[in-house]
């Protein structure tokens, strides 16, 4: 159970604002859930709560009251956005054609603590997250909230990427809202893309946070960043998966659309047409969630297999979860078309009763790599979806693995009641190597990735043995690639690698 903290610097805002203002705003009775102040030239000035509006001058803004709270905050950017040093609160400007300000939305920035505890099992396992949801509903304020949880509870190095300071606050010290995360200022918004790219080459983040990807650049420099194993976590604009699907500009964050023609032989198999929508490559993202409420969510685990449901006809059910009034987080709908965790009774793997006893409450399983590539662990479990974090702390490990020549005493430092981590050994520090320990760990025998590609690859080995043409696969990892050569090995085809990732796939000849 989880209670949320909120500081909202209220204040702050009001102090900026015309001094007729301030009298009837500091006596109000809703003061606390004041979402922004609206300052138009010639109208009287207006306080915007959730339940609808209240005038709070009889007279008529002037350019002096204007000229008053201008005088008083940041900078204008290029967004036509300023803020007021080390707080949340943002001010956007409304001009003539003459560039002279007309009106002002003074909006009340919160730093809200504990608002992730309904994600934060998605959050730690170190997958690309997606936030969507209508303007004013909480992403941003989710996004500020993982980023400092990343940072000061998972150790890791989060860089915010901050183009309109709403993130980190207005001013060169970032507000306390993001913890030990690093901010970057964007210069103006055409450039986020460009600054994304540069905190990648050069500050080594292991987690990227942006607010609002919106333009194609920004879309390109979101797959740029997923490619190179860095996890991403960034809101877009749109309510929801559909929107996605139907957006020119951001639907390659969730793999694209393209138009494929089949053969008749192919067609009549599927029981298609011959002109079919496909996805047209590996998502950006893995995870997505839609925040419907500030206290509700629905998370699609699977990105990719939820647009492929999509594009098939069918209408995926992610998973539903919501916050109590208690703080309690419950899941009111499962996900339909995704299988959720192994049930207890079938994981027997030979780790499986020290897994119990190890399980945390939030079911996540803490690994330590000792000699071990921790970027190539990190991709072995968001590939097999496993409830696992990498961690950096003997003491809070649970499992403990590294190559077999190597010896580690486990920390004696543990807390009361918690036994040793357990010690897994792998040969070589390969991606193989490690993509099959955490198999081990987990049990987890075949992946339904797997099953497609194998299927989809012993199809291609029938045409080509038939044909004598040959066939290229779809994209995949590079260990279902090694099965697939495998499997062309074993009936004497011939198979080799093209492309480059995320494109890189298996090609069948004869």
């Amino acid at each position: 159970m989880t209670q949320t903290t909120v500081i909202s610097n209220i204040e702050e805002l009001l102090a900026v604002l015309p001094e007729r203002a301030l009298t009837p705003l500091r006596a109000h009775p809703s003061l606390d859930d004041l979402l922004e102040v609206v300052i138009d030239l010639g109208r009287p000035i207006e306080a915007r709560f959730p339940g609808g509006f209240e005038y709070v001058t009889e007279e008529q803004a002037t350019a002096d009251d204007l000229a008053y709270v201008t005088a008083r905050i940041g900078e204008f950017g290029g967004d036509n956005r300023a803020g007021i040093e080390r707080t949340l609160h943002r001010i956007s400007a409304m001009r003539t054609r003459t560039g002279t300000v007309v009106g002002l939305t003074c909006r009340v920035g919160r730093a809200v603590f504990g608002t992730i505890d309904m994600i934060r099992d998605v959050v730690v396992q170190g997958r690309s997250i997606l936030l969507l949801g209508r303007p004013g509903v909480g992403k941003t304020t989710m996004l500020r909230e993982v980023a400092r949880v990343l940072a000061d509870d998972f150790v890791k190095r989060v860089i915010v990427v901050d183009t309109s300071n709403e993130i980190a606050g207005d001013g060169d010290i970032p507000h306390p809202a993001i913890g030990r995360a690093r901010r970057m200022q964007v210069s103006s918004p055409d450039r986020q893309h460009d600054v994304m790219i540069e905190a990648v080459e050069n500050h080594m983040p292991e987690v990227i946070v942006v607010d609002e990807i919106g333009t194609e650049g920004d879309a390109r420099a979101a797959r740029t960043i997923a490619e190179r194993g860095v996890q991403l976590i960034a809101t877009a604009h749109g309510n929801s998966l559909d929107n996605l699907l139907v957006n020119p500009t951001l639907s390659d964050l969730i793999g694209g659309i393209r138009a494929v023609t089949l053969g008749d032989e192919e067609a009549k198999r599927r029981g298609t047409q011959k002109t079919v929508l496909e996805r047209a490559a590996p998502p950006t993202f893995h995870t997505l969630v839609e925040i419907l409420e500030i206290d509700r969510v629905a998370i699609h685990h699977d990105v990719a297999r939820t647009v492929d449901a999509c594009l098939l006809g069918s209408r995926p059910r992610p998973e539903i979860r919501a916050r109590s009034a208690a703080g309690e987080v419950a899941v009111l709908e499962a996900a339909a078309e995704l299988p959720g965790p192994l049930p207890e009774s079938e994981v027997g793997g030979p780790l499986a009763a020290q897994l119990r006893a190890l399980r945390r409450p939030d079911g996540i399983t803490h690994i330590l790599p000792s000699g071990v590539s921790r970027s190539k662990l990190e991709k072995a479990i968001r590939e097999l979806r496993v409830p696992a974090a990498v961690v950096k702390d003997d003491a809070v490990a649970d499992v403990v693995l590294g190559l077999k020549i190597h010896h580690r005493q486990p920390s004696a430092a543990r807390p009361a009641g918690r036994p040793q981590a357990q010690q897994i050994a792998v040969r070589s520090n390969t991606y193989g190597q490690i993509y099959e320990a955490v198999r081990e760990l987990f049990d987890i025998r075949t992946t339904a990735r797997e099953e497609f590609a194998l299927r989809e690859t012993e199809q291609a080995l029938k045409r080509v043995m038939d044909s004598g043409e040959p066939v290229e696969l779809t994209p995949q990892n590079a260990y279902i690639r090694r099965l697939q050569h495998e499997l062309a090995a074993k009936h004497d085809l011939h198979s080799d690698s093209v492309g480059r990732d995320p494109r890189r796939r298996v090609r069948i000849a004869p």
